[in-house]
């Protein structure tokens, strides 16, 4: 399992990734090559994947995303040490909080 800041990353065994994920459509890069996996509203960095992969929405805006790798990948953040991913899958998973009367993503 890996945490960088707000974002969750967690190893999924190849037998647990949903059918429809492998054929889903991928998340696109930004416009400097990487797979965003949470965008800061307050700084405007960037928790992302350098690197091959692709990225897929599961479940509405606030749900998981699942991350295939098949080389390995890097993933970087201005103000964090960037963290090495081993091939594979991976979901990823935003920290949420409560606020009174509802549930939203942290704002990073």
């Amino acid at each position: 399992m890996y945490r960088q800041g707000d974002v969750l990353i967690v190893p999924l065994a190849e037998d647990a990734v949903p059918g429809e994920a492998r054929d889903a459509a991928s998340e696109p890069r930004d416009g400097r090559g990487r797979l965003v996996l949470a965008l800061g509203e307050v700084t405007g960095h960037a928790h992302a994947v350098v690197g091959p992969g692709r990225l897929v929405r599961e479940g509405g805006a606030f749900g998981p995303m699942l991350l295939h790798v098949p080389d390995g990948a890097r993933v970087v953040h201005e103000e964090h040490a960037a963290i090495p991913l081993p091939r594979g899958w991976y979901r990823v998973v935003r920290q949420r909080e409560y606020v009174p009367g509802s549930v939203r993503i942290v704002a990073d």
